[in-house]
């Protein structure tokens, strides 16, 4: 049996069972609301809403993660909701779209700048000096583009690279940071100084956070788009040049 399948047949057994426990009917995403903040207290609700499913409601926990439930909360599904016709998992679509962040809310301030030709395209990448995706990504992916503004933020992972907290502190004190990063990120050289004065790094930590980002590379497109991993160069174009 195939991975679609076997999801396809662990839905249709669970949307049996909310249909079973809905036949009355009569609800609202508000009384769902309700219930399932009677049962599950220490959870956050943050939205709920009607699916194409008679009886099964969307819920938004904090956190972006969506799962469904009946009308009286009786009843929860985790997983994927598929469109049969179309095969695309309505889950994905509905987290793409939450993971969605508002790209002139940035603290673009606390980011490294670079600007190549109009700077008209605009994406905000958070990197770690250590990160060997993120060095892959700078090499053949962000030294090709054009016409685009690239807005560094720092984020060493100290867990997986104990050492990166102080190179992103050596590059962010340098006099011309664009070029530090660069001379690091393509050659290996760190700049000289000592990296002691203010830097935004606890900000960009606590930034991430909210944002959910929790590796490096991740990005964020002007159309609040957010994608991570060592994107190749098409694909990276196409998002770029994507509509707000």
């Amino acid at each position: 049996m195939t991975s679609l399948s076997k999801r396809l047949l662990t839905a249709a057994v669970g949307l049996a069972l909310v249909a079973c426990a809905n036949a009355a009917g009569g609800d609202s995403p508000e009384s769902v609301k309700v219930e399932l903040k009677k049962k599950f207290p220490d959870r956050q609700v943050e939205s709920v809403r009607t699916t194409p499913v008679k009886g099964l409601y969307e819920v938004v926990f904090a956190g972006r993660q969506v799962i469904y439930s009946d009308a009286r909360a009786d009843y929860i599904l985790v997983g994927d909701m598929v469109d049969v016709k179309s095969r695309s998992s309505l889950t994905e679509a509905r987290i793409r779209e939450l993971s969605k962040t508002d790209f002139n809310a940035l603290p673009l301030d606390k980011a490294i700048k670079l600007v190549r030709g109009t700077g008209a395209r605009k994406v905000a990448v958070f990197s770690d000096p250590d990160c060997p995706f993120c060095k892959k990504i700078e090499q053949e992916t962000l030294s090709k583009l054009d016409n685009v503004t690239i807005y560094t933020f720092l984020y060493p992972l100290t867990q997986l690279h104990p050492d990166a907290p102080r190179k992103s502190a050596l590059i962010w004190c340098a006099a011309d940071k664009q070029k530090a990063w660069e001379g690091w990120m393509f050659e290996g050289k760190l700049p000289e100084g000592d990296g002691k004065c203010p830097t935004p790094l606890a900000d960009i930590e606590t930034l991430t956070n909210k944002l959910g980002i929790s590796g490096t590379p991740a990005m964020v497109f002007e159309n609040g788009e957010m994608m991570s991993g060592a994107i190749p160069l098409e694909a990276f174009e196409a998002k770029l040049s994507a509509k707000k």
